[in-house]
């Protein structure tokens, strides 16, 4: 199959699977009493990242137990499992951001009313107005602040561990350390970020009118992650194809390329709900995502690999954190979040990209 038909079938399943996956998702958040942050971050951000995830961790613990190509793959697994945190810390929220502006009329806010508590005199207790601006990223600030502030740790450490050799049981405490910190962050966002608000009462693919049955929900929910598997490894194919073609190197393409295409599912499922205003829910797919690639497949790769960071690795890892570290510091900061903020996160994707073909030519 030519290389072209591969990218456009790719791209078709994934955009079809990202529209079915989060009408599922709300649908079955809303039926379990789930809040926004339990939605966003934890079911919809695990169930498109555990997939893709699988591929690197397969590879690694395959070269472990058979001994063959263990160096090639330990340094293929590496590069994915760092790729992408890395991904989504800039390029998604490039696009993010992208979408924000893109949709900006459909997303106009209008008018927010507030008491002025400072006024005095005739006007004391007076209404005041603010006009809110469509590029305005509006998310639950706790929860997404949180998720950024949990990943900013965990990828920190990942990265500490790869600078300095280290005995096994250290890496193992490491890597106990990190999936221990997953479990509890998943503990503490089960029940922030508030209720989920406008879940869709039509399920797509179920013809019979609203309220459908929870096993229909279900099997939308999985189906639509199959359909994203597919499109995702068929993209993934299209690239590693064209990659050899131009020659480029295996760990180049697992840490940049492979990444870029298994990342496809969160980035247009965000697009799907920045369109329709639902921001906590797209953040949070992404940031959710973002925690679980900085635990679990690290402690994999700690355990499993020599887990020695190469220039380009620790590149990613740097750009990642200073990228997610910028984002943090605006929710924490009295400035509110936009979409050109979000958009400023591709420079470090860029700028690792010219540093990447500097580097292999």
């Amino acid at each position: 199959m030519p290389t072209s038909i591969e990218f456009v079938l790719a791209l078709a399943a994934i955009l079809a699977a990202a529209a079915l996956f989060t009408n599922a998702v709300e649908i079955l958040g809303g039926r379990l009493n789930l809040a926004q942050g339990a939605v966003g971050s934890v079911l919809a951000a695990v169930g498109t990242a555990l997939p893709e995830t699988m591929i690197p961790i397969v590879a690694i613990l395959a070269s472990v137990f058979a001994g063959a190509g263990s160096e090639e793959s330990a340094e293929v697994g590496i590069g994915a499992i760092l790729g992408a945190p890395f991904m989504l810390t800039t390029l998604a929220l490039f696009v993010v951001g992208v979408s924000i502006m893109a949709s900006r009329r459909r997303r106009a806010y209008g008018t927010e009313m507030h008491i002025d508590e400072q006024a005095v005199g005739w006007d004391a207790g007076f209404f005041h107005s603010r006009k809110t601006h469509s590029t305005e990223v509006r998310v639950d600030e706790a929860t997404i602040g949180r998720d950024m502030g949990f990943f900013l740790v965990f990828f920190a450490v990942a990265a500490g561990v790869g600078l300095v050799e280290l005995p096994f049981l250290v890496k193992a405490a490491v890597a106990v350390l990190l999936v221990g910190g997953y479990a509890y962050y998943v503990r503490l966002t089960l029940a922030s970020g508030g209720r989920l608000e406008e879940v869709p009462e039509k399920l797509t693919l179920w013809p019979f009118g609203s309220r459908p049955p929870l096993l229909a929900v279900f099997i939308q929910f999985v189906g639509a992650l199959g359909i994203m598997v597919a499109g995702a490894h068929l993209f993934v194919d299209a690239v590693k194809h064209t990659a050899v073609s131009v020659g480029v190197p295996a760990g180049l393409i697992a840490l940049v390329l492979a990444p870029l295409a298994t990342e496809l599912p969160e980035k247009f499922n965000s697009v799907l709900w920045v369109r329709d205003g639902k921001d906590t829910l797209a953040f949070g797919n992404l940031t959710g995502a973002m925690v679980f690639q900085s635990t679990v497949p690290v402690a994999v790769g700690v355990l499993f690999t020599p887990w020695e960071l190469g220039s380009l690795n620790l590149l990613s890892v740097a750009l990642a954190l200073i990228s997610g570290g910028f984002v943090y510091a605006i929710l924490k900061h009295p400035m509110q979040l936009r979409a050109v903020h979000l958009m400023a996160c591709g420079a470090f994707y860029l700028a690792f990209v010219v540093a990447a073909v500097v580097a292999v030519t």
